[in-house]
């Protein structure tokens, strides 16, 4: 079980799809060299410009199901067809080395790393409206006319759970989002 030591504290960050939890991380990484950033291990195809081991661990089915079954992950979840999980060796490695850990990933695998952990920090990252979370799906350009629907829908339920995290950013701006996150993990980081 991955424990919050003053080697490393554990952050949580979650929101629903196109909400910029990506974009956030990243600029939180670029900016925080400190923070250890977890990827996640997934069976979904890589997208253009994906590589195995930077942006996720890519996995087939098969592979990923043996790694639940060894209890590998530390969460795992099926989210639009495909299998996504944080691997509990590489969240302790990054640990190990003194850093605090990020790990994004979407709602059901946050409330399952809140009954393993929960000493960890949990982020909600809310969109400004409902129609800003739409144009930033579509804007993506990655989403079918299904998916997109299934995307929307499942939003809502994923908001639904905002007040299971400690915090919740709006992410009306890109920046002061970063900041805001930034304010959190500064006030919670084994640096502080």
């Amino acid at each position: 079980m991955i424990k919050i030591t003053a080697q490393g504290s554990l952050f949580v960050i979650s929101g629903p799809s196109g909400v910029g939890k990506g974009s956030i991380c990243e600029l939180l990484r670029a900016r925080n060299p400190r923070l250890g950033y977890s990827i996640s291990a997934t069976t979904r195809k890589p997208r253009v410009g994906e590589l195995n081991g930077i942006n996720y661990f890519f996995f087939s089915k098969g592979e990923f199901l043996d790694k639940i079954k060894a209890g590998d992950f530390l969460e795992w979840a099926e989210v639009y067809g495909n299998l996504y999980g944080t691997l509990k060796s590489y969240v302790e490695e990054l640990q190990n080395q003194g850093k605090d850990v990020v790990l994004e990933i979407d709602t059901q695998g946050a409330m399952q790393v809140k009954k393993a952990c929960p000493d960890s920090i949990f982020v909600f990252i809310m969109p400004p409206s409902a129609e800003e979370l739409k144009k930033r799906i579509i804007k993506r350009g990655s989403e079918s006319a299904e998916s997109l629907h299934c995307r929307l829908s499942k939003s809502t339920e994923e908001m639904a759970l905002a007040d299971q995290y400690d915090y919740i950013v709006i992410n009306a701006d890109l920046n002061k989002a970063v900041q805001k996150v930034e304010q959190i993990i500064n006030r919670y980081s084994s640096e502080a």
